[in-house]
């Protein structure tokens, strides 16, 4: 059943924008910064999109190398996966090239966090002098801030929404997409990047980052369909989280499939009382262990674990109905995305299983109105294939943002191997040589 939201109208923000912190001073853990949590009242009385709070920041490459370019972050009202109000945070940046005004387009990048702490989010792991990742964990986000860079190197303003919400509910599709749509509606609504209810909006992430863009693209008409979104690509795509856990169990990947676990228990109550009542104690000494870790060691401490085996509940756990509840619920394909879509796919990837990807483009293009183009990649696995899309993710996108009229229809597109597209090689070379110059504080965009 498809849910109906009522219009939103989301203000523009005329409040105050804290300066950037002095120098040297150290950004404050996300779990202890009253900007991430506004007082609840504040928050249930304005629509989604409207801005509590902003502040400049300075974004840095590796917590230390400041990132030539003006970025802000601000605090939004946004809705969980039940529709209840909750705080969230995002990143917006504006590259140093100035374009006529009501010109520039925007990207939300879905940077993937795949943890279950809130000072894993990308808003604190790319800020400059954060605790760096190798303390953290939270290795991803160095280089998902490389891609928002090569975004801003087209010009392009950027929001990158923390889209697991304030309590780190990692996996939580529902939440993320709404999170990521009411970023999209913070950054419209925030003067400094010279944005417009008209701006052309694309949306882009890979792996976790899949699970935020691929919901709110399916989202996207019902609940914030006054955004002008050209397009979303999404490679290694999350489509559907009990596959994901079949593959996952007794495997290496089995410490990062029980983050998943524990962050959809932070986001639904049902599903973690479920969880206390059912948890053998192996997995209720796991889940504490677990609980509040970024990615690296949430990925590395005790892999190889059965899964199914920490719940003591009688048969295969997928036929609970409990079980089967949070699946459905998080599953995508429960609507067609009404902009066009580029899905982007390993076919040997180890951590996402391709079949349910499959499933998912079947189950877009049996809508004859649906616009979706599939690239599946023989010879690439899980972490290649993010660096090896990454031109065809970026140029697809310009051509969006262009009008450029894409494929019609529905297309699957077998490839040996994505690398080998000619079109990509001469992206490639821009896109090093500007991340290259990016990295000694040349101005990106200009």
């Amino acid at each position: 059943m498809t849910m109906v939201f009522a219009p939103v109208s989301a203000a523009p923000y005329v409040g105050p924008v804290q300066p950037p912190p002095p120098f040297l001073s150290a950004p404050q853990l996300p779990e202890l910064d009253p900007f991430y949590h506004p007082p609840s009242d504040a928050i249930a009385a304005i629509q989604p999109g409207d801005i509590i709070a902003a502040r400049a920041v300075t974004v840095a490459n590796f917590s230390l190398v400041p990132v030539n370019v003006d970025a802000w972050q601000v605090s939004y009202r946004s809705n969980d996966g039940f529709d209840q109000p909750v705080a969230a945070v995002a990143t917006v940046i504006k590259p140093r090239g100035e374009v006529a005004p009501g010109t520039r387009n925007l990207l939300s990048y879905q940077m993937a966090e795949d943890s279950t702490g809130q000072y894993c989010a990308s808003s604190y792991a790319i800020q400059q002098w954060s605790m760096p990742a190798v303390l953290t964990g939270q290795w991803v986000a160095p280089a998902g801030f490389i891609e928002a860079q090569i975004a801003l190197q087209q010009g392009w303003a950027v929001v990158i929404p923390d889209h697991q919400g304030p309590n780190a509910a990692f996996a939580d599709g529902p939440m993320a997409g709404r999170i990521t749509l009411d970023g999209i509606r913070a950054a419209e609504n925030f003067a400094p990047l010279g944005l417009d209810s008209d701006t052309k909006v694309g949306m882009w992430g890979y792996s976790g980052g899949s699970i935020p863009t691929m919901h709110a693209a399916e989202l996207r008409k019902t609940y914030a369909p006054e955004l002008n979104i050209v397009g979303a690509t999404a490679g290694g795509v999350d489509a559907d989280l009990g596959e994901l856990v079949e593959l996952g169990n007794n495997a290496a990947t089995s410490g990062l499939m029980l983050a998943g676990i524990i962050g959809l228990s932070h986001g639904d109550p049902r599903f973690r009382a479920f969880l206390a009542q059912n948890l053998n104690p192996l997995g209720q000494t796991l889940l504490t262990a677990k609980d509040r870790l970024c990615t690296a060691y949430q990925s590395v401490i005790f892999p190889f674990l059965n899964l199914k085996g920490l719940l003591n509940v009688p048969g295969d756990l997928f036929d609970h109905p409990e079980v089967r509840r949070v699946i459905e619920r998080t599953r995508m394909g429960k609507s067609v995305p009404d902009m066009p879509v580029q899905l982007y796919q390993a076919n040997m990837d180890w951590v996402v299983p391709v079949g349910p990807v499959n499933a998912l483009y079947g189950t877009y293009c049996q809508d004859p109105a649906a616009t979706v183009t599939y690239i599946r990649d023989n010879l690439s696995e899980h972490l290649s294939m993010e660096v090896l899309g990454i031109p065809t993710a970026i140029m697809w996108l310009r051509d969006r943002f262009d009008a450029v009229a894409p494929e019609q229809g529905c297309h699957l597109h077998d490839v040996g191997s994505i690398a080998l597209d000619q079109r990509t090689w001469s992206e490639w070379v821009s896109i090093v040589g500007e991340t290259a110059a990016g990295l000694t504080g040349r101005p990106l965009g200009s």
